[in-house]
């Protein structure tokens, strides 16, 4: 019988330390005595490589050398197949290419059942005293080697993340059999992507220029060794290379070579087909001009004698010729890769040439004669992808299917909802699947690149959903940069190497195991609750899109201001809401990094602390800053003071990135933290990119500034009193009308109401208030001096209140002037039940059903915290069939309403894309026994994730998709709101019931008050 393997992973490893205590990296180190001698006494095992092995496995085990150093203190020497006859000894080497081990197995000492002949597979285990690290291929090696380094307290991120070892004296290693096991997906990767400014900026001047002459802004291999070196520590093993400008072939020779000599499996782009970056064309070729029917005005040229056009149908050989030299120099450099095949237009567009599927089939049909006669191989070894990125997407809609040994990769619509799932009505493709996801994005409706904005909860959902197809042949995630975006891209291949071992349920345990690997365990708790509630608040909307206001107009047309807050200045305390939870979550990652021991505070400030706190800084802006414009237009002035504090919060802004370019790590990030995240928008400023492009002209980035700019008011010296009101943006005198607040209600949820008085002048003054025949109203505080502004919260008296609707004036007197407002008091008599309608609507958390009522092998399930407010509801399991309307399973809502007739439901739903083979994904709705309305959530809002069209950015943007039915109510009292899933991958997360009060807000209104049933 074969002994047993013990396949754990670090994660899983971790985990198994319970929910209470996560244990320090360190976990699986043994007591000394009873494991095997890593380090004993001052002195370290001899680490024995065959010098006939693989390069990356010949280099890792210096690797292996250089982290036992870092954490005791003690240098292993490395052995080239010399075993020494005295001491510990740990054999390094690849099952049939290490004679080391080869022989153990051929001795009948080593098992490699379960291994041998499988892919990335490694193995650990003490034989005859030695610790054996091998695995069925190089890369097998590599994996259970770096698995060593985090065990004695390496983090993958010791480098790029400036992360301490932990040290410790003595190294025992368990002596159990131990595997990581075979990966789920085969090819797990990244792309870097959008690197200009921050890794453009600082990778040339802290690794030196590209060797390409004229490019010296390319990346070399010195930079890309510390990246694959990262990749491997992640058991990533694939690599989209950097291509803005940048030609990773050309910038350094021996970029590829270093790839090799790591392991790394090297690919290109979406839009770089055939081993080739696009750079590599755009740097040397000329496009023809040609005029409108088609007839060349100006000449153009390539090296290839070809019109220099990026085009198959008009400039076909010598593209032909391009790509057979990208084919040759992949057989003559003799790297691993996975060929891209299809074509995309020049700048990440559409093909010029048309979309017709038979040019596309032709190109792919190409490319393939290419590969066969520059390789001589047989092309079903040769790894190939077809990636369905935005437009490409349209060919295997209209049925164009590649050949059977070419992965299909779908993707994501670059805010994180994938696009597309195979249809699992149909065989499988051969090939297989896989997925491009993004962490990081360049385009409409707006770039995000500043800092990590995932949340862990829709990407597991995503991936979930993925792995739960069979997308299972290739993973390339987006990264931007890659430093900023660690958290997300490690859980990325954690769950690409094992979903098995990420559930939904363990999502806080990996956050704790993240921050335990990178802070030790006293802390780690904390400080995933930080990143927990940081992945939380920032997915509710992309920084870079603090400062625009998306509205669907009267005729369904979509609005832009790039001028105005998402989140309401007047309307449930929004604004002050969401800042105050930045600042609050702020202040919790200062109070962890001050108890933080020296060593790990730099890489605090890199994983944890900036991020946090100059998210919350940039809150903390753009609330001054727009209030700043309401009161200008007010006339508050207070306006002036809010002006001062928006230019304090940018200064702020610059000081914290140059905190982290110039006061961490000894400088070592000089220039990194230049991304500009505030000016967006600014047409005036660099032209008519801006409502989407970061700042820059001449394609580069541009220092930020306030934008849009603060105003300041010239005051006159007399008082003049002025009144605003809880949910208006007007004030009197001046507005139209008599102001009113919002209505009062007993049950009310939302923010207590309140009144502005301000100072439209210089002079200080008394402000009175009256309230006429309503001693049960009270004012907090009843009128006062009035320098720039005073704030009276309103409060009503409920045991002394009358039932049913009053309308009690107030008048405020001052400064030689009055206004009155009128307070409605609305005190339903009866009995209520759930959630009690207040203000005008209903809202609910979707998670907070009365009733989860299954049907049949489907039912929903809760996914915690990933929506904007609280957790969502999905169908279960994600392959599930599609269900006749009020068939399927559904969510009860119990609640009391006192409106009857025409009501409005509004379903806030996670923004998916119709991964599904119909038209749309729909749900159903109704009260009561009332029939299901039914709602295709695509053809609902017209947003189309290939065209890109305003109502997709507007979802995307927003983060929710925002559906609404009408419903009429008979009778005032209790009522069931039913919510049936039709499709699966629906995610709600919140419902309103609008029974004609409720008032404009990004989020919604507050939940509702609930009574027992």
């Amino acid at each position: 019988m074969p002994s047993e393997v013990h396949r754990r992973s670090f994660l899983q490893l971790l985990a198994l330390a319970g929910a209470g205590s996560v244990a320090l990296p360190g976990l699986g180190l043994a007591e000394a005595g009873t494991g095997f001698p890593m380090v004993s006494q001052g002195k370290a095992a001899t680490i024995v490589v065959g010098s006939g092995d693989f390069p990356g496995v010949r280099r890792v085990a210096g690797d292996l050398a250089d982290d036992v150093e870092r954490v005791t203190g003690v240098r292993p020497v490395v052995s080239a197949d010399v075993v020494p006859r005295e001491g510990p000894v740990i054999v390094v080497g690849t099952l049939g290419h290490s004679p080391l081990v080869d022989g153990l197995v051929a001795a009948g000492k080593l098992d490699v059942t379960g291994i041998a002949g499988k892919w990335e597979t490694s193995l650990s285990q003490v034989v005859d005293g030695r610790l054996v690290l091998t695995g069925s291929d190089q890369r097998g090696v590599i994996y259970g080697v770096y698995e060593v380094s985090r065990r004695i307290g390496v983090s993958p991120w010791y480098w790029w993340a400036d992360v301490p070892p932990r040290r410790q004296a003595e190294l025992h290693l368990p002596r159990e059999r131990f595997s990581l096991g075979t990966p789920h997906v085969k090819y797990r990767g990244f792309f870097i992507n959008d690197e200009n400014p921050a890794l453009g900026t600082w990778a040339p001047a802290f690794f030196g220029p590209g060797q390409a002459p004229g490019f010296p802004n390319g990346f070399n291999h010195l930079f890309f060794a510390k990246v694959f070196e990262t990749m491997l520590r992640l058991r990533a093993n694939y690599l989209w290379p950097a291509v803005w400008g940048r030609a990773f072939a050309e910038d350094d020779p021996l970029n590829h070579a270093t790839a090799k000599e790591y392991g790394i499996v090297m690919g290109t782009s979406h839009e770089a087909p055939m081993m080739r970056g696009i750079e590599e064309w755009n740097r040397h070729a000329v496009p023809a001009v040609r005029d409108a029917a088609g007839t060349i005005t100006t000449p153009g040229h390539d090296p290839y004698g070809g019109t220099g056009e990026w085009s198959f149908r008009r400039n076909g050989e010598a593209i032909k010729a391009y790509w057979a030299d990208g084919i040759r120099r992949m057989v003559r450099e003799d790297f691993e890769g996975v060929v891209t095949l299809g074509m995309r237009g020049n700048g990440d567009v559409g093909l010029p040439d048309g979309d017709g599927i038979e040019l596309m089939g032709e190109i792919i049909a190409t490319e393939r004669e290419i590969l066969a006669r520059e390789t001589g191989r047989d092309l079903t070894t040769v790894p190939q992808v077809w990636t369905l990125y935005k437009e490409v997407q349209r060919y295997w809609a209209k049925g164009l299917r590649p050949p059977d040994d070419v992965i299909v990769v779908f993707t994501d619509d670059n805010w994180g909802n994938i696009r597309k799932m195979p249809d699992l009505s149909l065989p499988p493709h051969p090939g297989g699947y896989g997925l491009y996801y993004h962490f990081d994005y360049v385009g409409g409706g707006r770039n995000y690149k500043w800092v990590d904005t995932a949340l862990l909860a829709n990407t597991w959902e995503q991936l979930h959903q993925a792995a739960a197809y069979g997308n299972d042949r290739l993973w390339v995630a987006n990264v931007g940069d890659m430093k900023g975006n660690e958290l997300p891209l490690q859980f990325f291949l954690d769950y690409a190497w094992d979903p098995s071992a990420l559930p939904v349920e363990r999502l806080s345990t990996w956050e704790r195991s993240f921050a335990s690997e990178n802070f030790g365990a006293a802390l780690a708790a904390d400080i995933a609750g930080v990143l927990h509630d940081y992945g939380r608040l920032q997915s509710r909307r992309k920084p870079e899109l603090l400062n625009r206001r998306i509205t669907l107009q009267a005729d369904g047309t979509i609005a832009y201001d790039d001028q105005m807050t998402p989140f309401s200045l007047v309307n449930y305390g929004e604004l002050d809401r969401v800042t105050q939870e930045w600042h609050d979550l702020a202040a919790r990652a200062a109070k962890i990094g001050a108890r933080l021991p020296a060593g790990y505070r730099d890489a605090f400030y890199e994983l944890v602390g900036y991020e946090v706190e100059a998210t919350a800084n940039l809150y903390a802006l753009r609330r001054a800053e727009f209030t700043n414009l309401l009161y200008a237009a007010q006339g508050r002035a207070s306006a002036n003071g809010l002006a001062a504090v928006t230019e304090a919060r940018f200064a702020d802004d610059l000081a914290l990135a140059e905190k982290y370019n110039t006061g961490i790590a000894g400088g070592k990030w000089k220039g990194f933290q230049t991304q500009p995240h505030i000016d967006y928008g600014d047409i005036a400023r660099y032209g008519p990119n801006a409502p989407w492009q970061q700042p820059e002209l001449n394609n580069v980035a541009l220092p930020d500034v306030i934008f849009p700019a603060v105003k300041r008011l010239d005051l006159p010296t007399a008082a003049a009193m002025g009144v605003a009101v809880d949910g208006s943006a007007d004030a009197w005198p001046g507005a139209a009308g008599r102001p009113a607040l919002p209505e009062f209600s007993p049950y009310q949820s939302a923010p207590p109401q309140y009144i502005d008085v301000f100072n439209r002048g210089r002079t200080p003054f008394r402000c009175q208030v009256s309230v006429a025949g309503a001693p049960w109203v009270r004012l907090e505080p009843r009128g006062g001096r009035v320098e720039e502004e005073l704030r009276m919260t309103v409060r009503i008296d409920w045991a002394r209140a009358p039932k049913g609707t009053t309308t009690v004036p107030i008048t405020v007197s001052g400064a030689g002037g009055s206004v009155t407002v009128d307070a409605v008091v609305r005190n339903p008599a009866g009995p209520v039940r759930g959630f009690v309608e207040a203000g005008g609507y209903v809202s609910i958390e979707a998670e907070h059903c009365s009733a989860n009522v299954g049907a049949a092998d489907v039912a929903w399930r809760r996914i915690p915290d990933i929506g904007r407010t609280g957790a969502g509801m999905t169908p279960f399991p994600v392959t599930a069939a599609s269900r006749p309307p009020g068939s399927g399973p559904r969510l009860e809502y119990r609640m009391t309403l006192f409106t009857t007739g025409p009501v409005t439901v509004w379903a806030y739903l996670s923004p998916r894309s119709n991964v599904l083979q119909g038209d749309g994904l729909r749900y159903a709705v109704a009260f009561d026994d009332a029939a299901p309305q039914v709602v295709n959530t695509t053809t609902a809002t017209g947003a189309d994730d290939t065209s890109m069209n305003r109502p997709w950015e507007r979802t995307t943007s927003d983060n929710v998709n925002l559906t609404s039915t009408r419903h009429v109510v008979p009778a005032a009292g209790a009522h069931v709101l039913k919510f049936w899933m039709v499709d699966p991958a629906v995610i709600v997360q919140k419902l309103v019931v609008d029974t004609g009060g409720l008032r404009a807000s990004y989020l919604g209104p507050p939940e509702s008050v609930r009574c027992p049933w």
